[in-house]
């Protein structure tokens, strides 16, 4: 198995739960390897001979997107499309990573696999076009949606309310008026590896089980880690930022072969416990 962006906070869980399930992973950071350089990753498929590539690789900074399409595109159109391609000529499966953000979050009842696209923010809109890339380029590719990703090893709101914790705030404003699956890393790579075990095939949707708002995330991270932090109500618009948000983005899949995720809970608790047991080493 070969793992690109194996530097990100997806990346690094795939590449550990690779690991420790014995599979014979090799992974690719940014930096050794840019999806978007067709001949390296021709090489680089040569070289690691993989049976199977999960691409965690991707622009993520949803606000930067916004000023930088330029750079979300490379990212996440082009780069994807250099991977169906190489992949395609070499017999690899493709596993790739989208979002929740090619939705127009105006849904009332949880996205499944079937329903109709139609992203409003450049990072949504270039995901989109990486997965019709990748359809596109490749028959042997599953294409996983996920939603609110957090874990070890890269930025995500988890953590960052337990900073702010750290700081000493006793309160903080978290919206109330965005719903969507916290999705925990190491479940989220566990999944993937079962994905790729089963030779599932097409669009997938894997998130976190059940849905919550940003807010009530904050409030159950803070009872998890027992930090006394008041978590206020607010709303989208008065945070406004460069990048809108989907206000509903739950996904679940109706396909029967799909992975199913533990409650959203269970990743926090799953996440802080690792974290503790990290900072006792």
């Amino acid at each position: 198995m070969l793992v690109t962006g194996a530097g990100g906070m997806l990346g690094q869980a795939v590449v550990s739960r690779a690991a420790q399930s014995g599979w014979d992973v090799h992974g690719a950071t940014r930096d050794e390897l840019d999806i978007t350089d067709e001949p390296a990753t021709v090489t680089a498929l040569e070289r690691v001979a993989p049976n199977v590539l999960v691409n965690c690789a991707g622009y993520t900074d949803v606000d930067g997107a916004e000023s930088d399409r330029a750079g979300a595109h490379a990212a996440n159109a082009t780069g994807p499309g250099v991977l169906a391609r190489a992949t395609a000529a070499g017999g690899v499966r493709l596993i790739h990573v989208s979002t929740d953000y090619v939705f127009d979050g105006r849904a009332t009842r949880p996205y499944v696999e079937s329903d109709p696209t139609d992203p409003q923010c450049v990072y949504g809109a270039t995901k989109l076009e990486g997965e019709l890339e990748v359809q596109a380029a490749s028959a042997d590719h599953a294409i996983v949606r996920t939603a609110w990703l957090f874990g070890a090893g890269g930025r995500n709101f988890v953590d960052t309310m337990l900073g702010l914790a750290d700081q000493g705030r006793d309160e903080v404003r978290v919206v109330t008026d965005q719903v969507g699956c916290p999705t925990w890393t190491g479940h989220l790579a566990a999944a993937l590896l079962a994905i790729a075990l089963h030779r599932m095939t097409g669009i997938v949707h894997a998130a976190g089980d059940g849905q919550c708002t940003w807010n009530e995330l904050a409030r159950e991270v803070f009872a998890v880690a027992g930090r006394d932090v008041r978590v206020l109500p607010s709303t989208t618009a008065d945070t406004a930022r460069p990048a809108p948000r989907p206000a509903y983005s739950v996904l679940r899949s109706d396909r029967h072969d799909a992975p199913r995720l533990p409650d959203w809970r269970e990743g926090v608790r799953a996440h802080l416990s690792a974290d503790r047991a990290e900072a006792t080493r």
